[in-house]
């Protein structure tokens, strides 16, 4: 069904068509609140990534991509040293990362632009994350994840967030998952910033937890962090709010195929 080895993943046939239905149902989900699909390339600049700040809130994570230089090209084909144990002088500064999640492109895809109404965009990505440890498909080095977007208005992201949390719950109550519901945490704004009094308003982060401990999906909500960051403006004129649905999908065919024991009744449980 699948083979993971050192936090990467292979998905066999069965497997496959497990996470096609899935796809299809949270396309459908997309399609309904008028979100256009996108692709984005699969490397981000160093340079993007650090007008979000993501190297300060997470600098377990990132894995950065570097190439060895070309002066050192032929006295590495010579030595035949294996790229992997390359010399920190045989190598270019690091100019690329790849991503850990799927939405930061959207933004930048954005950036500069004034909208006159609220923008909806699905995407998924092949992201990565350096983890301590890696636990079957629960726990990945590189894994998957479907994003359902909304920038606009406080109100416009808001209500977005509020209606997924409805259908993901309803759809994880249908497929026998029993998923509850837990205050999550976003380092992107500290506990002591005033911004964070806000949580108690509306939260920024929660998951959608399987047993209570593996969170599958989460309701992001940004605030107007990346709006400013990246002068994106919302129909009133403010820098503009934003918000997400995250779906890790590797985690959700964990769930599926332990409540439905193979991929084929999963499929089964799957509304069309």
């Amino acid at each position: 069904m699948s083979d993971v080895r050192e936090g990467l993943a292979t998905l066999g046939p069965g497997m496959v068509r497990l996470r096609d239905r899935l796809e299809n149902r949270w396309l459908a989900w997309a399609a309904d609140c008028g979100a256009a699909p996108m692709l984005f390339p699969p490397l981000m600049k160093v340079e993007d990534l650090e007008r979000f700040d993501y190297f300060r809130n997470f600098p377990h994570l990132p894995l950065l991509v570097s190439h060895l230089r070309p002066e050192r090209l032929a006295d590495v084909a010579k030595s035949g040293l294996p790229a992997g144990e390359a010399e920190t002088n045989d190598l270019t500064p690091a100019g690329w990362a790849l991503p850990s999640a799927a939405c930061y492109n959207i933004y930048l895809h954005l950036a500069g632009a004034d909208l006159d109404a609220a923008r909806y965009v699905t995407t998924v990505a092949t992201c990565f994350r350096n983890e301590e440890r890696y636990d079957g498909l629960q726990r990945l080095h590189g894994f998957t994840m479907r994003e359902i977007v909304c920038i606009g208005t406080r109100d416009e992201v808001q209500d977005h967030l509020r209606a997924f949390k409805t259908k993901v719950t309803a759809f994880g109550e249908r497929l026998g998952l029993g998923l509850t519901v837990a205050a999550g945490s976003d380092p992107f704004y500290q506990p002591q910033s005033g911004r964070a009094v806000l949580q108690q308003l509306f939260p920024q982060k929660e998951e959608l937890l399987y047993e209570g401990t593996l969170a599958i999906a989460s309701l992001n909500f940004h605030r107007n962090f990346f709006g400013e960051r990246c002068r994106i403006r919302a129909a009133d004129g403010q820098p503009a709010f934003s918000g997400c649905v995250a779906f890790g999908i590797e985690r959700w065919l964990h769930a599926l195929l332990a409540r439905h024991g193979s991929p084929e009744a999963a499929i089964e449980a799957i509304p069309e």
